[in-house]
Parts: C-alpha cells; structure tokens; sequence
C-alpha cells in the first residue's frame, strides 16, 4: 500500500485536519449535539457532518468578492467533532465550555457548527471567559429566552435566556435578528426585551432595511468583542427546510448572504451556524447554505484581519 491509496478524511472545505491550533487564526469545531427532547423534530445532532459534505461544492476563489483563498489566509483547520453523547445535557455542555475554552485560549476564532441551538450556551460562558463586555449578534426566527424551569432547565430556547440572566453578555448592546412566527407561550419579545435585549422582528428588518439595521448594530456595539450566532432558521423553508423549527417568511438565500458581508468591521471573536437538521432537509441544500454562510464569515473574519490585502 503507498500514501496514494487512501482518501483524506471529509473536512469542511477540504483544510488540513488538526487537533492543535498551532499557528491557525480560525478552527472549525463540530458540535454534534441536541438536547433530543424536541417534540417532533431531532436530527441537528447530526449537522456537523452535513455542512462538512456540502462544503466540497464552495469553491477557492470568488472573483468579484474575495479573490483570494480565505482558508490559506485564515491557516483555517478543522479539528473534528467533539465527542457527545445527544440528550446528556449536562456532561456535554461541560466538555463543549471546555474545550472551546481551549481554543480560545490557543488564540484561534472558534467557527462552531451545530448541532441545535442549545450548545450557544456552554459556548458563550466559554467565550465569556475570555473576552470582557461580550456582546450577543443572533439571526434567529426565535429569540431563545425561554424561562427554565425545573423539568427543562436546559433545551434549544433556553440558551439565551441564561446567557443574559447570567450577565454572561452585555445584554443592553446585544441584538436578536430576523424575529418571526409563531410560539408557544405568550409575551415573548415582552420577555427578551425584559432582559435588556434590542430586538429588530423580521418585518422592521424589512421595512427598515439591512443597511441602515446593521448601522445601528455597528453603532451600538462599537469594538465590543461579538459572539455571532446565526441559526439557520432565520432563512426561509423555501431555501432552508432542513432545520428544527421552520418558520416561513424569512430571510432569502441573497438576502442572508448580504447580511454576512455587511457584517465586516465588528469585532466577530466566534462563529456559531447552528440548527441544520440533515433528516428534514431536502438534498442537502440546507447544510450547503450553511457551508456557504461560513465561507461568508471567514471573508468577514480576513476583512477584519486585513488579511483580504496581503
């Protein structure tokens, strides 16, 4: 047998696979978890994997755009899965905080793919640990500040309610995008706003536009570390299926994608692309407009660097 006879394992985007950072600026981390208490839909455990499959259809370059390979740039990695047992909630949540902590802590920009929303809790407390006056960036359908209770301390809607409570974020300059759809209780942006959260519904986002939304984002935030979260129900069914909680009348596949560029100039310290769902997903076209979001984010990240002109 030589080297020529085996295939490299499947990477997001083909980069090198590494369990150091070493001289890495970004590392992708897969989180292959859900809480598996959804009533209707489980499958996000298995997201990771899928945006990882369809990344082989993002290709180096894009002319009119970033005409530069953005994982050279980024020394982008991909360090593989965490190992997670779906539904043990509270051993899973420490082994996340962990070790993204150790990667933070390594000095790379965490590129996190979910997995159901859940898992932006363990990660923002790590996050927290390391960067003073975080601020939360979610692109949501749903806000995710559900009230725990003691039968479900922790599910996919909790995660911001505890970031805030905790005081893990600076709530009064963090934002919610893309609001919309229907819940299950009463009161909700009642609620999140009671946090201290600034919610922009998917409807002012519309009428408002995305222009002047993200300049009032840029303005509040300042240079404020950000912890981007971008659940992928904030897009349409109609682009998006493949998620645990559609919810129509959301963002177009173009509409997202120009949101990601408007993006540059924050101080983006993590990325969280959560919530694609491989089972309810319709030839993977959900986890490939992930993959393309990431490529979006990692443009974002060499703007950021002023790695787009060396």
């Amino acid at each position: 047998m030589t080297e020529s006879s085996f295939r490299n394992l499947r990477t997001c985007f083909g980069v090198p696979h590494s369990r150091q950072v070493g001289n890495a600026k970004a590392a992708i981390v897969g989180v292959p978890f859900d809480c598996g208490i959804h009533p209707f839909r489980i499958g996000s455990r298995e997201g990771p994997d899928a945006i990882r499959e369809q990344s082989k259809l993002i290709r180096t370059y894009n002319p009119d755009y970033a005409d530069y390979d953005v994982r050279a740039k980024l020394g982008l990695i991909d360090m593989g899965n965490i190992d997670l047992t779906p539904g043990r909630i509270e051993s899973a949540f420490a082994l996340i905080e962990n070790t993204i902590s150790n990667i933070i802590a390594s000095g790379a920009t965490p590129i996190a793919l979910g997995g159901d929303g859940s898992i932006s809790y363990p990660m923002v407390r790590a996050a927290s640990k390391h960067h003073q006056d975080l601020v939360l960036l979610h692109f949501d359908a749903h806000t995710d500040t559900t009230v725990p209770t003691n039968d479900s301390p922790h599910n996919a809607g909790t995660q911001f309610y505890r970031a805030a409570s905790e005081k893990l974020i600076d709530a009064s300059r963090s934002f919610h995008i893309g609001i919309r759809g229907t819940t299950y209780a009463q009161g909700g942006l009642a609620r999140t706003t009671g946090l201290g959260y600034r919610v922009i519904p998917m409807t002012e986002l519309l009428e408002r536009g995305q222009g002047q939304v993200l300049a009032e984002v840029k303005e509040t935030v300042g240079d404020r570390p950000v912890y981007l979260c971008w659940d992928m129900d904030v897009f349409d069914p109609s682009c998006a299926p493949g998620v645990c909680a559609p919810s129509w009348g959301g963002l177009s596949a173009r509409e997202g994608i120009g949101l990601a560029r408007m993006l540059a100039g924050l101080n983006i310290v993590f990325i969280d692309v959560n919530t694609v769902s491989p089972n309810h997903d319709v030839n993977g076209i959900t986890a490939f407009l992930a993959a393309a979001l990431v490529y979006e984010f990692m443009v974002v990240l060499c703007k950021n660097c002023g790695l787009h002109e060396s």
